[in-house]
């Protein structure tokens, strides 16, 4: 069973840059897609980014495109997401998730199988 496990959250002040880690327990190659998510207290869960480990360029949400990036990390299995220049609205609880097989869209929480315990990542102005 293939496990994933973020690592990298913690507090900043807002402007700081964060990198987050997703550790995949297998190889980024047999993962069609890895997807982050962040969940504020009191809100959906929202769809941050996608990268596709098999190529293919990363998708992004608005509100953090232009400030977070994503990339797989074939040689560690792992998948990063680099966020700059954070702001407060950035707070939330962020979970990579995954699936193998081939899907047409790589956005949505049903579109995944497997997931991670999340990490907090909290902004102050």
């Amino acid at each position: 069973q293939v496990q994933l496990v973020e690592s990298g959250g913690g507090s900043v002040q807002a402007g700081k840059d964060l990198k987050l880690s997703c550790a995949s327990s297998t190889f980024l190659y047999g993962l069609f897609c890895v997807v982050w998510f962040r969940q504020a207290p009191g809100k959906e869960r929202e769809w941050v980014a996608s990268v596709f480990p098999g190529g293919g360029q990363p998708e992004y949400a608005d509100s953090v495109k232009g400030r977070f990036a994503t990339s797989p990390d074939t040689a560690r299995n792992t998948v990063y997401l680099q966020m700059n220049s954070l702001k407060p609205e950035d707070t939330a609880i962020y979970t990579c998730a995954a699936r193998e097989t081939w899907a047409v869209r790589c956005r949505a929480a049903a579109d995944l199988t497997i997931w991670g315990q999340g990490t907090q990542v909290t902004v102050s102005a």
